[in-house]
């Protein structure tokens, strides 16, 4: 996993078309449908759909929360918070990757335990887009985290493309930008310029 690690994100418009628009930028290292408060079947009813252009695109889908959703194999993988609990290897499809979120070391070291196939680190700067993220985790704890890390790290958390340098600089392999995407004047533009053959 490397690179841009796209994440639609229904709390900013319609995830399929979000998703849609990610793919098109170019290569990503995962796309994660992110839809907080929906329905589970109204989040596997995007997935039915997204699913297959990410598998024509050779792009990872990942579920936020629903295990049940890649359980059924509606995903290529499922994104893990602190408080969604354990998941089972011999529930899941062969393949399936699974990522959990963490905030420091002593979790990092308890998701490699539990056998997790990448981290998601943060947030690294202050962020409003995620409810209860917490304080900035900062780049030197960042450094610590990849260092001490046998997994993929996905940096997460007000990166911004000015500071995306300093990011990678600290050896974070995948790094997520949501509003700094979403937000923008031209999404596609800005998504564009933070893939991997065209981030500098």
């Amino acid at each position: 996993m490397r690179g841009l690690y796209g994440i639609a994100d229904a709390g900013f418009g319609d995830p399929l078309a979000l998703g849609s628009l990610l793919l098109d930028a170019g290569p990503l290292a995962a796309l994660q449908l992110r839809c907080k408060g929906w329905r589970l079947e109204d989040v596997a009813e995007v997935a039915r759909h997204l699913h297959p252009l990410c598998r024509r695109a050779g792009v990872p889908l990942i579920v936020n929360d629903h295990l049940a959703l890649a359980e059924r194999g509606l995903a290529d993988g499922v994104h893990l918070g602190q408080g969604d609990g354990p998941f089972r290897r011999s529930r899941l499809p062969g393949g399936c990757l699974v990522g959990r979120s963490t905030r420091d070391l002593a979790q990092l070291r308890a998701a490699v335990a539990e056998g997790v196939d990448y981290v998601g680190f943060g947030p690294i700067y202050g962020t409003e887009t995620k409810a209860g993220a917490g304080p900035p985790r900062g780049l030197s704890l960042l450094r610590q985290v990849v260092a001490a890390s046998p997994v993929p790290v996905v940096a997460i958390g007000g990166i911004t493309p000015a500071r995306l340098h300093e990011v990678r600089a600290a050896g974070a392999r995948s790094w997520a930008l949501i509003s700094a995407i979403l937000r923008a004047a031209d999404p596609l533009a800005a998504a564009r310029g933070l893939t991997l053959d065209r981030v500098k």
